[in-house]
């Protein structure tokens, strides 16, 4: 009775020490992630006691580094856009008919072969995306269209939209995965093809997972750092010419944090706007997710 008693008391002191550890953990996040709010919005505030918010979200002129001084940021915005949507338009229905061909349609083994090689694209730096999409997709684009400028819009939304197929696709199919196999077998019995079980069927139950996943690929569209900042140039000028060189809000934090800019100045302050903007922009998104994850959850 004595050694079971220790055991229990053992077993009693290792779950709160678990705990007490998994709470930590969870504080951990927490507080940081309130620094970098605090840290982010309170430089911002001060950024935003020397320019007008009327300036920043209404003038088409981004020019924070030259004389004279213009803090528009339409330019960053629309560029950021051109490249959310354009990637969009490559990796949503990509992903998605990828999603059903590994749910709906492939063998188990040709699902075990061709799941991994769709994830390493994945787990290629963005970098590389951004090398190949100027030394390989910008030569093919300016042999199709010869007005293609060198850095450009629409080679970096071509690389960005494959590299955001592995989630969409990956997130897709797991969702359609976990829809019970008796719903298929039922629209089966009912004379329903396979197409018509993927599409009628399968996808609208798994269609809140779905736009979920939608919604984070463009998030990450958003937030793309390296692939813009190479492929897509350095010019803040509001023009919806994806042919033509642009300017995003991740293109403009790396440009100005690799010159020569004074700490404390409004320059360094821009910094921060920017990244508070992308903040909001992305936060924006994520409710976004969750409104549609609660509106067409299903539960089986």
């Amino acid at each position: 009775m004595k050694s079971q008693s220790n055991y229990r008391m053992k077993m009693k002191l290792g779950e709160v020490l678990i705990e007490n550890m998994l709470r930590l953990f969870a504080l951990i996040s927490i507080l940081t992630t309130v620094a970098i709010i605090i840290t982010l919005f309170g430089e911002t505030f001060v950024f935003f006691k020397e320019v007008s918010l009327i300036e920043f979200f209404t003038s088409t002129k981004w020019t924070p580094t030259l004389q004279p001084r213009n803090f528009g940021i339409l330019p960053l915005i629309v560029g950021t856009m051109m490249i959310a949507i354009g990637s969009s338009i490559i990796a949503l229905p990509l992903g998605l008919g990828s999603a059903i061909y590994l749910s709906e349609y492939a063998p188990k083994r040709m699902r075990a072969i061709i799941k991994p090689i769709l994830e390493i694209l994945a787990g290629i730096p963005s970098i590389v995306y951004g090398f190949f999409a100027l030394t390989f997709i910008t030569p093919l684009l300016q042999k199709v269209l010869p007005e293609t400028q060198v850095f450009n819009a629409a080679s970096a939304s071509i690389a960005v939209g494959i590299m955001i197929i592995p989630m969409v696709a990956s997130l897709s199919e797991d969702a359609m995965m976990a829809i019970p196999d008796s719903i298929r077998q039922g629209a089966y019995a009912l004379g329903s093809t396979k197409f018509e079980v993927a599409t009628k069927v399968v996808v609208p139950a798994a269609l809140s997972s779905i736009g979920s996943a939608f919604v984070l690929a463009i998030s990450r569209a958003i937030g793309e750092t390296m692939i813009v900042a190479i492929a897509a140039g350095q010019s803040p000028v509001l023009t919806f010419n994806p042919l033509k060189s642009i300017q995003t809000l991740t293109g403009f934090m790396v440009n100005i944090s690799l010159g020569d800019i004074q700490h404390g100045t409004i320059e360094y302050k821009t910094v921060f706007a920017v990244g508070a903007l992308l903040f909001v922009i992305t936060f924006i998104m994520n409710i976004i997710a969750k409104v549609i994850v609660n509106k067409y959850r299903e539960e089986y």
